[in-house]
């Protein structure tokens, strides 16, 4: 029995000896890839477009508000009802056109991000079964210390074409 337990201990360390654990900082990565500057070109546009829409639609509703305004007195309570109805419904439209808009932002983040997290992952691929690691996790603020031989952003970097100067790498 007590052969057993030495010989279970055994293979329980060689198979832990046998798994490589590395850590990538995929936002590093991004922040060095050349085609990061297209995405934040795209991204003021689809912004700008969205300010250039709402600036519409509350342009549109203040007009409708003055033309209320000015024209009350002479409405009759079915328009004037009518009027206010418009207003209300448009204002309800800008504050989801609002709320909206970080959302479709976001998504939109995720559309020009994805071809690049496709590449970062076909590096990450090569990199990771040319040194045989097992497993790797994405390097987060809560981790307190890495062995460099361990961290794969420089290597992965290296894999996508991109060389990082000893400034650069300070950042």
């Amino acid at each position: 029995m007590k052969f057993l337990k030495i010989a279970v201990f055994l293979l329980s360390i060689s198979a832990f000896a046998q798994s490589k654990v590395g850590a990538v900082d995929i936002d590093y990565i991004l922040s060095k890839m050349p085609e990061m500057e297209t995405v934040k070109t795209q991204m003021e546009t689809y912004g700008a477009q969205l300010d250039l829409d709402l600036n519409k639609k509350v342009d549109e509703y203040k007009k409708l508000a003055e033309a209320y305004k000015k024209n009350e007195a002479s409405l009759t309570p079915e328009e004037k009802k009518t009027k206010q109805t418009e207003l209300i419904a448009l204002d309800a439209d800008i504050q989801k056109f609002q709320q909206n808009g970080a959302k479709l932002m976001e998504i939109k983040q995720q559309e020009y991000l994805s071809p690049l997290y496709k590449k970062i992952g076909e590096a990450l691929d090569k990199v990771v079964k040319a040194q045989g690691y097992t497993q790797v996790m994405e390097t987060t603020p809560e981790l307190v210390y890495l062995d460099p031989n361990y961290d794969l952003t420089l290597p992965i970097l290296s894999e996508l074409g991109i060389t990082i100067t000893a400034e650069a790498e300070g950042e």
